[in-house]
């Protein structure tokens, strides 16, 4: 039998949660419990990391082997911010992510939520909408290579929130940010590897 990596383990499991077991269903827990195993299912981190893995392996394979690629190619269709008014043009990776986070977003029995992040949002939609979240890229800067996770409360509703590094994994990924007309002077240089803002997993308790 195939042995799978951690990775894969988290992404069987978040799509196994998925499918049998309705989030909303999760027991409630404390900061103390957050990572704890509540019977009979994961915890709120083991799905949130599971589902990031898969996330954010789909959005490396569009980033390098589309996008990128395209580039190199000189292909006539390219990503472009603007694709939808533009013949031969495609969406950014960064569009492509937050079209399904607004389909996630929008379907009831998805029971989770996830959104990029961002301390120099070139898009708006991406800057930091609670203090949490801020309180998140902060940690994600100072700390590069480890994950912030947490707890808070949203209107009646309480929420494990798990950020993870939003690293630039392609060419197209750090090209476009560094070049985009909305960059400030005190915009950073990025460069492959480089974090340039958060991955927000966002599930009710």
């Amino acid at each position: 039998m195939m042995k799978l990596n951690r990775n894969q383990q988290l992404a069987a499991a978040a799509l196994s949660v998925c499918a049998l077991l309705p989030l909303a269903a999760l027991p409630g827990c404390t900061s103390s419990e957050a990572s704890s195993t509540p019977s009979g299912g994961i915890t709120p981190q083991q799905f949130a990391d599971g589902v990031h893995a898969v996330m954010m392996a789909d959005r490396t394979v569009y980033a390098t082997h589309v996008v990128t690629n395209l580039q190199k190619q000189d292909a006539p269709v390219k990503a472009f911010e603007y694709w939808e008014d533009t013949e031969n043009s495609i969406p950014l990776p960064a569009q492509m992510f937050r079209m399904g986070a607004e389909l996630v977003d929008e379907n009831p029995e998805a029971g989770f939520t996830y959104a990029l992040r961002s301390k120099w949002p070139l898009n708006e939609q991406h800057q930091a909408k609670t203090e949490l979240e801020q309180t998140a890229l902060d940690y994600l800067s100072d700390n590069p290579g480890e994950n912030f996770y947490g707890e808070e409360e949203l209107g009646d509703q309480k929420y494990f929130v798990a950020v993870y590094p939003d690293r630039a994994v392609a060419e197209a990924c750090w090209s476009c940010h560094n070049e985009h007309p909305n960059r400030g002077d005190d915009y950073p240089e990025f460069g492959k590897d480089d974090v340039m803002g958060g991955v927000l997993v966002r599930v009710p308790l």
